[in-house]
């Protein structure tokens, strides 16, 4: 499936969803996506499904990311360095923006992931996270059913129809990223401003501290 998806909205060049949900991401009200990474209460939002690291930290990033995206790949471990050593002071939530149509695996890898979130927990999907990016040329099911079983997560639910349950939770973070300005990846937002400076630790880390690399805050998943 994953070398036959076709576009179902390619109208002023925004990307489209492709033909596993028949929702147009242009018909998303921006106002009606969940705010990534923040906090509602006392819980983490509902969109915040992958967080890494202390999930009350001050400070989130969330980073919109596809990972057959070689650029992905090398923010991985910069990122996870940053939340480590950040003494419970920074997050990451990371959100699905598969770019399915120049990345044939894409989609399929990040509903492997899904099902491995869903079917063994937060601390075996990150698993699952590094194994796609270290393993970006090996991507067929096959390959996921595979990585699935190595994170002790059910391999039988990584690939095929199975798969499709985890469809709206890819489509609801491709969705929120579209409505965002998101056009590439990865793309960072921290505390809901773009970030827009080198992707290595000295520099996420100033971002962190207020540097200028992170733009004014603006609205964004309704934030003011």
């Amino acid at each position: 499936m994953s070398q036959d998806v076709e576009p179902t909205n390619t109208d002023e060049g925004t990307p489209a969803l492709p033909p596993f949900n028949a929702v147009a991401v242009r018909e998303v009200d921006p106002s009606a996506v969940a705010e990534p990474g923040l906090p509602e209460g006392d819980t983490i939002s509902a969109a915040a499904r992958h967080v890494f690291g202390n999930p009350e930290a001050e400070i989130c990033i969330v980073e919109f990311g596809d990972y057959e995206c070689p650029y992905c790949a090398g923010a991985a471990p910069v990122l996870h360095e940053v939340v480590d050593s950040s003494e419970g002071r920074i997050r990451l939530v990371f959100q699905n923006f598969p770019l399915f149509e120049v990345h044939p695996f894409a989609l399929t890898a990040a509903l492997a992931a899904e099902s491995v979130q869903a079917t063994s927990g937060n601390d075996a999907f990150w698993k699952m996270h590094h194994k796609l990016f270290k393993n970006q040329n090996r991507l067929t099911d096959r390959d996921l059913r595979m990585y699935a079983e190595y994170v002790g997560a059910d391999p039988d639910k990584a690939v095929g129809e199975a798969a499709q349950e985890y469809a709206p939770l890819v489509q609801a973070d491709y969705a929120a990223g579209v409505a965002s300005g998101v056009s590439g990846t990865p793309t960072l937002f921290i505390d809901g401003a773009p970030y827009s400076g080198v992707v290595d630790v000295a520099s996420i880390r100033r971002a962190t501290n207020g540097s200028a690399s992170v733009t004014p805050r603006r609205r964004f998943f309704g934030l003011g």
